[in-house]
């Protein structure tokens, strides 16, 4: 379970406070993998990244005795300016992995991007991008209950767009999922239930088909 208690996350803005999430109370059951839905600019991407630890929220916390993952996404977890040989090493050493070696080499091999592997992710392209993150996610050999994925499937040529989709699957066998995806095909492929964000609240659903159709409503 992932409970969220009295939770507040706002920005500044010329006009004061934007509210992304206010006063949030929910316990998230984690039995199932789970597919955030909603519009964009919704707060799904916060939500992964304060779940993951790489944001704090401004009041409120949120709890769990389950290890999760760092954020592994397109827009965010990841710093723009070190390489993706960089960003696979320092999220192996955030888990805890010293030698991290054989990790970059996974990563290398799995995204086949070539020498801009070394070169500052801020340079990359969104396929580029969603390679080297997923192939981070396929790496990760750590013990966790729950991975957080936000949009890495839904880029890329078709070829490794399979790819990715078969490694996950495998992945995603022996353990649960958090994605956020604004291909709803691609969030019925890989996740059980729903969570929807509307208007900074999030309702949760046992079956991602109802979420999906009370947000198309």
């Amino acid at each position: 379970m992932i409970r969220f208690n009295q939770l507040c996350k706002w920005y500044k803005t010329r006009s004061g406070r934007n509210y992304v999430f206010r006063d949030l109370m929910l316990d998230l059951p984690m039995d199932k993998s789970i597919g955030v839905i909603g519009r964009n600019g919704a707060g799904k991407s916060t939500l992964i990244r304060m779940i993951g630890g790489a944001e704090m929220p401004n009041s409120g916390t949120i709890e769990s005795p389950l290890r999760i993952s760092w954020p592994l996404g397109l827009q965010g977890g990841v710093q723009g300016s070190m390489s993706g040989r960089e960003n696979a090493r320092f999220i192996a050493r955030i888990h805890g992995i010293r030698d991290t070696r054989l990790m970059e080499n996974r990563v290398d091999d799995f995204a086949e991007i070539g020498q801009y592997f070394d070169e500052p992710m801020k340079t990359y392209s969104s396929g580029m991008r969603a390679r080297v993150m997923l192939g981070i996610t396929v790496a990760l050999d750590f013990d966790f209950d729950v991975l957080l994925i936000d949009e890495i499937t839904a880029v890329g040529d078709a070829a490794f767009r399979a790819k990715g989709e078969k490694m996950l699957k495998e992945k995603f066998s022996a353990t649960k999922v958090i994605m956020v995806n604004h291909s709803l095909d691609q969030l019925k492929k890989f996740c059980e239930a729903g969570l929807l964000i509307n208007n900074g609240s999030l309702s949760y659903f046992d079956n991602i088909d109802d979420a999906i159709a009370v947000y198309n409503s």
